[in-house]
């Protein structure tokens, strides 16, 4: 009898742990599930927890920029190349902190970043690459879990400067 009350206590508090989500799905019909919801559920959220912060982006987008945020280094002074790398994170509907490169310490954290002080550059997670190369850039954010392209009426982000 103790041994089951003790199995009992170990499956309980196992399935306390385990996360459980709450979704409209495409028909307008509520899901509560243990996994995770598919890229286009609304009103999303965790049981036991408050609403997670949609901001109209995909669960898949979502959980890809919690786990691997991205930032592109730019400044003033760059044009075509660091145009090129907000344009293909825009298509592809990434959302994006944009650091312009001014002051001695964003310069050395790029120094830290790539070697050198060189835009654009971009961080991925706790990856990174030096200027732009659309099929690098490309890799970085497919081994990140981000879509491929933007969600169907997804509007830029064009980049959260900082």
């Amino acid at each position: 009898m103790r041994h089951l009350l003790l199995l009992c206590l170990a499956l309980s508090s196992a399935c306390a742990v385990a996360e459980t989500y709450r979704w409209v799905d495409s028909a307008g019909r509520t899901v509560i599930s243990d996994t995770p919801p598919p890229g286009r559920a609304h009103s999303v959220s965790k049981a036991g927890g408050g609403a997670i912060e949609t901001d109209g982006l995909p669960y898949s987008v979502r959980k890809a920029a919690e786990d691997f945020p991205v930032t592109l280094y730019t400044s003033a002074d760059c044009t075509s190349q660091c145009k090129d790398a907000r344009d293909l994170l825009n298509r592809r509907g990434i959302p994006f902190t944009e650091k312009m490169v001014q002051k001695q310490e964003e310069i050395d954290e790029l120094k830290q970043l790539v070697g050198d002080a060189f835009v654009p550059a971009l961080k991925v997670g706790k990856q990174s690459f030096r200027g732009f190369e659309a099929s690098a850039y490309n890799n970085l954010l497919d081994l990140a879990g981000y879509p491929k392209t933007a969600a169907y009426g997804a509007k830029p982000s064009g980049g959260l400067s900082k």
